[in-house]
């Protein structure tokens, strides 16, 4: 990856910077934008007929990440099963989120690292080549690029807006997305608090895959009336 030089740019600065997105165009060339769904964070065996429902709802989805937490491993893996299989079937990668682990016993096709949860180096080595391995990077464009150089899959910038789904101190401007995609071929998702009505902006920002939690599971039509929402807008697809 290339600049690897992280000190050519001032984080602080550019935020400040409010002229700092216009400098950057999203690719056109790059492929439409698309959903990255995490799961509730408490479900039971009857979610996967939900994951099922939304999955079908539109061809948006590319991925579905397992987060549950505080559980035991093997109740997380009792319940993975089931929805392990309504993914591959759909041909829509299941992220195990947090626990390289895990990800190994139940042959995932990925996991997703928080920067306290372990090295891409070492998730790439006990999980093979064809592992997808990301990287939460909160705002921090010095953390995505040393998750990019580890041999990352992709990197998460967030939380965009504010969420119930767990804590954040976190909050990048829609930019740095358009910085990431303008110079990074490396697919970066955003996340937190992204709703059909506040997706748009980064969207056209840059961002390669929306993540979204809340605004489908509790959305008062329907998970599946959700995807189609988000599916509607503008440079998804």
């Amino acid at each position: 990856m290339t600049p690897n030089d992280n000190d050519d740019f001032d984080e602080d600065e550019l935020r400040l910077d409010p002229a700092f997105a216009d400098r950057f165009e999203r690719d056109d060339s790059r492929p439409p934008c698309k959903l990255y769904l995490i799961s509730p964070p408490s479900i039971d065996e009857a979610f996967a007929e939900a994951l099922a429902a939304a999955l079908d709802a539109a061809p948006v989805v590319a991925a579905f990440q397992l987060r549950l937490k505080g559980m035991d491993e093997h109740r997380i893996a009792d319940l993975a099963r089931p929805l392990q299989a309504v993914c591959a079937s759909r041909d829509v990668a299941f992220i195990i989120n947090d626990s390289i682990g895990l990800a190994k016993r139940l042959e995932a096709d990925g996991v997703h690292l928080g920067q306290g949860d372990g090295d891409p180096r070492d998730a790439r080595e006990r999980l093979g080549p064809q592992a997808q391995i990301g990287v939460t990077c909160h705002d921090s464009r010095h953390l995505a690029m040393e998750a990019g150089e580890a041999g990352a899959d992709y990197v998460a910038f967030g939380a965009f807006y504010p969420t119930t789904t767990k804590e954040t101190e976190h909050r990048p401007e829609p930019s740095i997305l358009g910085w990431w995609s303008t110079l990074f071929e490396l697919p970066c998702v955003a996340i937190g608090g992204i709703t059909p009505d506040n997706a748009a902006p980064l969207i056209a920002a840059g961002a390669d895959f929306i993540a979204v939690s809340g605004a489908v599971w509790n959305d008062p039509d329907g998970a599946a009336a959700a995807v189609r929402k988000f599916a509607a807008l503008h440079g998804m697809g």
